[in-house]
């Protein structure tokens, strides 16, 4: 098995887990997962919610996203900064590839490289990370080893 045979097993059981750590999520337009992996080791994971110690509710009457729900990079980074830990060189597994506004955060945090699944509707925050030279890879079908 060659190396880049291996990191597509390791990408796509990442994207899994990532998957999977979306239905933790308990807002009901859209379930996104993070997991962040730096020496093989994952550092940190997320999923798009609410701050601690606010109702879990994500969206209003009209079915709208709170403007202060979290996305899920943006959580796993954050988990990551009140750790010991730091993002520098790792990868960030996301099952929706990052707003504009959470690319700002993913290339601050030291992040090198991004796998996503699904593209998110505004491919701005993509392009952004692409210029400033970070690997972005895409697997859309990661069920299978």
């Amino acid at each position: 098995m060659s190396l880049s045979d291996k990191q597509l097993r390791y990408d796509k059981a990442y994207l899994r887990l990532a998957l999977s750590w979306a239905e933790l999520s308990h807002c009901q337009r859209k379930k996104v997962g993070a997991i962040i992996v730096k020496d093989a080791i994952i550092i940190s994971d997320g999923y798009n919610g609410t701050p601690a110690g606010f109702d879990n509710c994500c969206e209003n009457e009209e079915g709208n996203t709170h403007w202060y729900v979290l996305h899920a990079e943006a959580n796993a980074i954050l988990k990551v900064a009140k750790s010991t830990n730091n993002c520098k060189d790792a990868t960030l597994y996301l099952t929706h590839s990052p707003c504009k506004d959470c690319s700002k955060l993913v290339l601050q945090s030291g992040i090198k490289r991004l796998v996503y699944k699904e593209a998110y509707k505004d491919t701005s925050g993509i392009d952004f990370l692409k210029s400033a030279g970070l690997d972005v890879v895409q697997i859309l079908d990661c069920e299978h080893a």
